[in-house]
């Protein structure tokens, strides 16, 4: 995978822009689903554990899960306990996603963590190093 490729995905779903991230999961998709499932992931870690904190509840994902589905009413539905798996994986219980298909959990980060960076409007220094972090956090993992 190319090294800006986290970085301009990052960037497109903090300006929502969805059609970038689109062509930038199909870049992603060429180089591997499994590598790009774990700069994705990596990336998504930061950002629940940004969102979230040490202290979070099964309910607090749950509630904030219930939350952002709200917001989608009418799209395809969203997979509620994968995406609370996924989140809760993120904070600490990794067990939770043996049992997510791969796409699924590609999509559901993806929307997620498009979510989480759009709530915390980083300024553009914040936005680039958030995305430091992360390929930081994919390289060590890669």
């Amino acid at each position: 995978m190319r090294e800006e490729t986290l970085r301009d995905l990052i960037q497109a779903l903090a300006r929502a822009d969805w059609d970038a991230v689109d062509a930038l999961v199909v870049e992603i998709g060429q180089d591997g689903l499994a590598n790009g499932l774990r700069v994705i992931g990596a990336a998504f870690a930061l950002a629940v554990n940004r969102r979230f904190g040490p202290d979070a509840t099964p309910t607090d994902v749950a509630n904030w899960v219930a939350g952002l589905r709200a917001q989608y009413q009418g799209e395809e539905p969203l997979p509620t306990l994968e995406m609370e798996g996924l989140v809760r994986a993120a904070l600490g219980e990794s067990e939770l996603v043996d049992t997510i298909a791969p796409e699924t959990a590609l999509g559901a980060e993806l929307l997620m963590l498009g979510q989480i960076i759009l709530q915390e409007n980083l300024s553009a220094t914040e936005l680039d190093e958030f995305v430091a972090e992360a390929e930081q956090l994919a390289a060590e993992h890669l």
